[in-house]
């Protein structure tokens, strides 16, 4: 069974095999988790992305799917770029969002990962209610089946963290 710890921090300064990016779908950089990852990592993770638009995503990477680059200048061995859905009141999008959990999760044990940094995947700009994502978060990751032995939660402020905490004991 996995191990899941949290930490209030920066997901770029995480020491792991793979931290997950919060990509948008065109896996060229933008701003939160997005923007850090590529600033911090270097022009590496950026031509690796453009790379994969080239060859396998030209209409850029779909929502709830999940793919992996090299994590450049990270203190990381890779990144895991996965596509949020943007939160919506009219439908219900909980299970794109639990995919990317699943699938980053599924692209960490082809890289071998044990040690997978995620963060509230789009509970940023993307609108997604911070205690619903992390509900989503939390359940997916305790009900994957996976060889990753340590999911890390990194949690830009305390209230995120908070929640992810009442999150992990509730369910």
């Amino acid at each position: 069974m996995v191990r899941i710890t949290l930490v209030q921090g920066d997901i770029t300064a995480q020491e792991v095999d793979a931290v997950v990016n919060a990509a948008n779908s065109s896996l060229l950089g933008g701003g939160g988790v997005d923007g850090a990852i590529h600033r911090r990592g270097g022009p590496e993770i950026l031509a690796a992305c453009q790379d994969l638009r080239r060859s396998h995503y030209g209409k850029g990477l779909p929502t709830g799917r999940a793919v992996a680059t090299t994590a450049g200048r990270l203190p990381a061995e890779h990144v895991i770029h996965t596509v949020g859905p943007v939160w919506s009141r009219e439908e219900d999008r909980s299970e794109l969002l639990a995919s990317c959990y699943r699938e980053s999760l599924r692209v960490a044990d082809e890289l071998g990962a044990r040690t997978v940094a995620f963060p509230a995947i789009s509970t940023g700009i993307y609108g997604w209610p911070m205690d619903d994502g992390a509900r989503i978060a939390v359940e997916t990751v305790r009900g994957a089946r996976t060889d990753v032995e340590e999911v890390r939660f990194v949690l830009y402020d305390e209230h995120a963290y908070e929640v992810f905490a009442e999150a992990i004991g509730s369910s």
